[in-house]
């Protein structure tokens, strides 16, 4: 079986509707646009196989091109980006993966973006209490190589509940908890890039493990599932 690559063309399209971001260049180069949806499409359903080898991934979700302007300042229609994310299967698997293909400012993305108010207490609680395994996991040289440091915004002062003073405080004022990494254009065109991928979403597996653990059971690690 062929190997799925993202074509320069791809990349070219999306640098020529982002130059023209407007209806009528986008109508008449809508053929275009279908055909270079298409091949985005196949890389992303190729990567999501390839997720299936290691993970259970329940869904793909393709972002649209076409933006909602109605509540924003940038009245520009198109997304000049390819974009998708993948849902993981049941209650029991936590996070997800981001992928976006957009000249200049491509990456892929991983973890948990906007955790609900429960999951985001319990895993401050978590930290509280003990934030050893945690720093251990995203340490590791095989995560930190590929992924380097954890990201995502944060409070600026202890959340409700929370002393200042907490050991752990740099982690409990996080309100995400994500990592990304950037690509350039020639690495999203070469021929290696969906192995790339893959193989960046593979070494997140601890970091997954260790927050479903978390996110499923209380703070005496009694499931929450039953």
């Amino acid at each position: 079986m062929a190997i799925s690559v993202i074509s320069k063309e791809v990349i070219q399209f999306l640098e020529q509707l982002k130059k023209n971001n407007n209806r009528e260049w986008f109508t008449a180069n809508k053929k275009i646009f279908k055909a270079r949806e298409a091949e985005a499409k196949e890389f992303f359903n190729a990567l999501m196989s390839e997720l299936n080898t290691h993970d259970d991934i329940e869904k793909l979700k393709m972002f649209r091109i076409y933006r909602d302007v109605r509540f924003s300042h940038d009245k520009t229609p198109y997304q000049p980006h390819f974009a998708g994310s993948f849902s993981r299967a049941g209650a029991h698997l936590r996070g997800g993966y981001y992928l976006r293909i957009r000249p200049g400012e491509s990456f892929i993305a991983t973890g948990f973006w906007g955790p609900e108010k429960n999951d985001l207490l319990r895993i401050r609680k978590e930290f509280e209490m003990d934030a050893g395994e945690f720093r251990k996991v995203i340490n590791a040289k095989p995560l930190k190589s590929v992924w380097g440091e954890l990201e995502g915004e944060e409070v600026k002062t202890a959340p409700k509940g929370f002393s200042k003073e907490d050991p752990n405080i740099d982690l409990i004022k996080k309100k995400q908890f994500i990592f990304v990494r950037n690509f350039t254009d020639d690495e999203v065109t070469d021929p290696n890039f969906l192995n790339e991928v893959n193989r960046s979403f593979k070494a997140i597996r601890p970091y997954f493990d260790l927050m479903s653990d978390i996110l499923t059971t209380n703070l005496n690690g009694e499931s929450l599932l039953d």
